[in-house]
């Protein structure tokens, strides 16, 4: 027999539902809200099945033992570590393990919000169990939320607790497209690189000798932890220091053109224009007077 709640040390805490009717009609928390938050710790037979999926998307993180998912025929392990997030309204079930129950903290979200930052999460192949990236700052986030939930249940704490549970959602989603932890944090080397030497000539191979990776596949990592070509990041790096400097400073079009890498001030204003719209000197001109 699975068990709700109830586990020894637990902390819960569950909006009204007419408090959760009221909010997700006011003009900030109906785009997102915590309506319910807790930590289960050594959830022994802890489960629920729902036939018919929860009214709320609900986000798990296991931080010790281990436990499963059911979600769209497809059974999910959760090992510490982990976090599983599951739409709302779909058929699921959850159940701690027998011989290592887990020890989890949880919350629900509803508002209009919500599907397409689950969608973000879990959609293109991701699924809905993953593992944190950085597991400490997720656990903070949600201890957070209860916390806040625990003190009261004002307008100002759905407020405070739907912003951590939004970033947090948004986090997940970003890691998301950044790929494997290992891949990324190797790209991000490769990308600090590039932003430190915006004016040296690019080359592909070299900066796959960086991170020890044939050319072919280096250009695969990047465009999965970028969203873009090593071509497009550097020319859109470049034209954001190029805004800067030439928000900041007198310098020439010419000289802020060699100072982020373009030999050619006229091919360097092409570039400007096509990420940008507009050229380097109408740039300055429309933005150079507005700044504090």
């Amino acid at each position: 027999m699975l068990v709700r709640d109830g586990f020894p040390g637990q902390r819960l805490r569950v909006l009204p539902r007419p408090q959760v009717r009221t909010a997700l009609e006011a003009p900030l928390t109906g785009r997102l809200l915590v309506t319910d938050a807790g930590y289960f710790p050594h959830a022994a037979a802890h489960g629920r099945v729902r036939m018919h999926g929860a009214r709320e998307a609900i986000v798990i993180l296991c931080i010790d033992g281990a436990g499963r998912l059911d979600l769209d025929g497809v059974t999910h392990p959760v090992q510490a570590g982990h976090a599983a997030v599951i739409p709302a309204r779909t058929p699921h079930t959850y159940v701690a393990d027998e011989r290592n129950p887990w020890s989890i903290w949880w919350f629900h979200v509803a508002g209009s919000d919500v599907a397409e930052l689950v969608d973000a999460i879990i959609g293109g192949g991701r699924g809905p169990v993953f593992a944190l990236r950085d597991p400490y700052a997720a656990i903070t986030a949600v201890e957070q939320i209860v916390e806040a939930l625990e003190r009261d249940e004002s307008a100002a704490t759905l407020y405070a607790t739907a912003g951590a549970a939004w970033s947090l959602l948004a986090r997940f989603a970003a890691d998301g497209r950044r790929g494997e932890h290992g891949s990324s944090e190797r790209m991000r080397v490769v990308q600090d690189h590039l932003r430190a030497h915006l004016d040296a000539p690019i080359g592909v191979e070299e900066l796959a000798r960086m991170v020890g990776v044939s050319t072919s596949h280096f250009s695969a990592l990047f465009k999965a932890a970028t969203g873009s070509s090593v071509m497009e990041f550097v020319k859109r790096q470049r034209s954001a220091r190029a805004r800067e400097l030439l928000l900041t400073t007198s310098l020439t079009v010419g000289e802020i053109a060699r100072r982020v890498g373009y030999a050619d001030a006229f091919y360097f204003s092409r570039q400007f224009r096509a990420v940008n719209g507009v050229s380097p000197r109408d740039f300055r001109a429309q933005h150079g007077q507005g700044l504090l």
